[in-house]
């Protein structure tokens, strides 16, 4: 499958300022959904949000408003789109294909336990999705996305999906997909990927798996 990083709704969004600022990616995990409160794999199949996963986009947004973004990047699924249209989050979104969800192929819809009674041996992020994406693809398709965001500066807002992301911030810190396992993703979450020291060669996660409505009963800020 071939990705080409199409923008499209908003032509372009200006800096803000001409001085470069440090490049963060605030990672948004798109709300809950029906299939996401069943384990159902959810890739392609453009399902809408919960009025749960309404309300904690809408929760997202709260907790970052006061945040200065460079752009807001979404994935075309309405999952995404929603739960970034919700979070009310400035400048005018754009949509990059390459942030959909991992193509799951023929386990599309079904769930772990579902998958495991006919192949208990089978590992999303080892062996890939049957008639889907494999592991090399989908790393190619993060390595890509990284590619696009090294050319930005400043705070980026990114809507997408939970595998999709895992193995984003996988790739981000040089680590394989089959290592993306172990970086679990909520629903409605916000992780922040960055540089220590605002040096390139020196990739970190500062953020993960943060839930808006637990950090905001915390009063904590990012």
């Amino acid at each position: 499958m071939t990705h080409c990083l199409t923008l499209q709704h908003g032509h372009s969004q200006k800096k803000i300022s001409n001085q470069a600022k440090p490049l963060n990616i605030y990672f948004i995990r798109h709300g809950e959904t029906e299939w996401s409160l069943s384990g159902q794999y959810t890739g392609s199949t453009d399902i809408p949000l919960t009025a749960h996963g309404e309300d904690a986009s809408r929760e997202v947004g709260r907790w970052l408003q006061s945040i200065p973004f460079a752009y807001v990047l979404t994935s075309p699924l309405q999952r995404a789109r929603k739960t970034c249209a919700l979070s009310g989050l400035e400048p005018t979104p754009q949509i990059i294909p390459e942030l959909t969800e991992w193509n799951n192929g023929d386990y599309e819809g079904r769930t772990p336990a579902e998958v495991s009674a006919s192949s208990p041996e089978w590992n999303l992020f080892r062996d890939g999705a049957p008639n889907g994406e494999t592991p090399p693809q989908i790393s190619a398709r993060a390595d890509h996305v990284i590619a696009y965001l090294r050319t930005l500066d400043g705070n980026v807002a990114l809507f997408s999906h939970g595998h999709f992301g895992r193995v984003l911030a996988a790739r981000w810190i040089n680590l394989t997909v089959a290592q993306a396992q172990c970086l679990l993703l909520s629903t409605a979450s916000v992780s922040v990927l960055c540089d220590e020291h605002d040096r390139t060669d020196q990739p970190a996660i500062a953020l993960w798996n943060s839930v808006a409505h637990k950090a905001m009963e915390r009063k904590g800020t990012l």
